[in-house]
C-alpha cells in the first residue's frame, strides 16, 4: 500500500510540473514558481526518507517472504523427493521381485525343457547307437548271398500275395522245358486255347559293387565312381542274362521276364545310368522293377485277367441267350395250345350253364321242399364265395 501511495504522489507531482510547463511563459511569475518549487523540494525532502524507509521495510519484508517461500518450497521439494525416492524404491523392489520371479519361473521352465530335450537326445543317441549296431549286424547278415536272396524273395512274396489271389501265381516252379531251374514266382496268364502262360519273376540283389559305388560317391572320387558303376552294370546285366536263359521258354512262358530289386535306392541307381534299363529289356527281354513299381505292373496284369474273364463269360452268356431263344419259341407254342384248351373248356362250361337253366325252367312246376328236408334227401350243396 505504501508503495502505491508513493507512486500516486510522484504521479501528482509530475502532473503539476507538466501543468506549470504548459502555461504561457509571460503569465508565469518567477517568484511564485520558485516558491512552489521550494515547497515541492521541501515536501520531496520529507518524503524521500519516508520512501526510503518504506522501500527498505518492503525489501526486508519481501526478502523475508521470499526466504519463507524458499524454505517452504525447499521443504516441499525435499518431501516430494523423499516421497518419489520412496515410491521409486518400492516400485523397484516390486519390479525386481516380479522380474526375479518371472525370470526364475522361465529359467526353471527353460531348464526343465532343456533337461527333457537333453534326455530325449540322450535316449535318441542310445537308440541311434543301438540302431547303428543293428545296421552293422544287418550289414553283416546281408553280406551273405543266400541271406540277400531270402530277403528279396520274402519281400517279393509279400507284394505278390497282396496284389494277386493264390490261383493267379505259383511259387518255385519249373517254367522251361528240360530244365531243373525253378523260378521264385510265376504269374499265371491266359494264353491261346485256354492254356496257361507263365510270367517269370525273380528277385536279385547285387549289393557288393553298389556299396562300393556309394562309398565312392561319398569320397567324390570320379574314377572310382566310374569303375564301380561299370561293375554294377555288369552285375545287373549278368543277373538279367541268367533269368532270361533259365526261365524264359515261349510259348510256355511269356517272351519277357521280370527282375525284382528289393531296394528303391538300387533301382534308382540303375535307372540313373542312361539307357541301361532299356538295353537290358531289348537284349535279354527282362524288365527291372522295384517295390514301388511292381504293384503297378501286377495291377495292370489283374486288369488283363478281368478283361479276359469278361470276354470268356460274355461268350458263355451269348450261348445261353441262344438256347433261351430256342426254348422260348417252344414256350410260345405251349401258351397257344394252353389258350386253345382254355377256350374249349370255357365253351363247355357255357353249354353246361345253358343246360342248367333249361332244367331249372322245367323244374319250376315242381313243388319245392323245405331246405331241411332237401338236405336230408340229397345233401347240402356248398357254393364257394369269391370274396374269401
Amino acid at each position: 500500500m505504501d508503495i502505491l501511495v508513493v507512486i500516486l504522489l510522484l504521479a501528482i507531482i509530475g502532473l503539476l510540473i507538466l501543468n506549470l510547463l504548459r502555461k504561457p511563459v509571460a503569465r508565469i511569475d518567477t517568484s511564485i514558481l520558485s516558491e512552489r518549487l521550494i515547497r515541492v523540494e521541501a515536501e520531496l525532502d520529507k518524503l524521500v526518507p519516508k520512501i526510503e524507509n518504506e522501500f527498505r521495510e518492503n525489501r526486508k519484508e519481501i526478502s523475508d517472504n521470499l526466504k519463507t517461500i524458499q524454505d517452504t518450497v525447499d521443504s516441499r521439494v525435499k518431501n516430494l523427493q523423499d516421497d518419489n525416492a520412496k515410491k521409486l524404491e518400492e516400485i523397484r523392489l516390486t519390479v525386481d521381485e516380479k522380474l526375479q520371479a518371472s525370470v526364475e519361473k522361465r529359467f526353471n521352465e527353460s531348464f526343465k525343457t532343456i533337461s527333457g530335450q537333453l534326455t530325449q537326445v540322450y535316449q535318441g543317441l542310445g537308440e541311434m547307437k543301438n540302431l547303428a549296431n543293428g545296421v552293422g549286424d544287418l550289414k553283416k547278415v546281408m553280406e551273405g548271398v543266400k541271406t540277400r536272396g531270402i530277403y528279396g524273395e520274402v519281400q517279393l512274396a509279400n507284394i505278390i500275395s497282396d496284389c494277386l489271389s493264390q490261383d493267379q501265381y505259383q511259387e518255385n516252379i519249373i517254367t522251361k522245358t528240360n530244365s531243373n531251374d525253378r523260378v521264385e514266382f510265376a504269374i499265371r496268364m491266359p494264353g491261346r486255347d485256354d492254356k496257361t502262360v507263365y510270367l517269370p519273376i525273380d528277385s536279385k540283389f547285387p549289393i557288393e559293387n553298389y556299396e562300393r559305388l556309394l562309398n565312392a560317391y561319398e569320397r567324390g572320387n570320379k574314377s572310382d565312381i566310374e569303375q564301380f558303376r561299370k561293375a554294377l552294370m555288369n552285375d545287373v546285366r549278368e543277373q538279367a542274362k541268367k533269368i532270361s536263359l533259365k526261365y524264359l521258354d515261349p510259348p510256355a512262358t511269356t517272351d519277357f521276364g521280370v527282375m525284382f530289386v528289393p531296394t528303391e535306392s538300387l533301382y534308382a541307381e540303375i535307372l540313373r545310368i542312361p539307357g541301361f534299363s532299356d538295353s537290358i529289356r531289348q537284349k535279354y527281354n527282362i524288365s527291372i522293377v522295384s517295390p514301388s513299381t511292381l504293384p503297378a505292373l501286377l495291377s495292370s496284369l489283374t486288369m488283363g485277367f478281368r478283361s479276359v474273364a469278361i470276354e470268356k463269360r460274355s461268350a458263355e452268356v451269348w450261348q445261353t441267350l441262344g438256347a433261351v431263344k430256342t426254348q422260348f419259341s417252344k414256350f410260345g407254342d405251349l401258351l397257344a395250345a394252353t389258350r386253345k384248351k382254355l377256350e374249349e373248356t370255357a365253351n363247355k362250361i357255357g353249354s353246361a350253364e345253358v343246360t342248367s337253366r333249361q332244367i331249372e325252367r322245367k323244374l319250376k312246376s315242381v313243388e319245392s321242399l323245405p331246405e331241411t328236408d332237401s338236405i336230408k334227401l340229397i345233401g347240402e350243396v356248398k357254393i364257394e364265395s369269391n370274396n374269401k
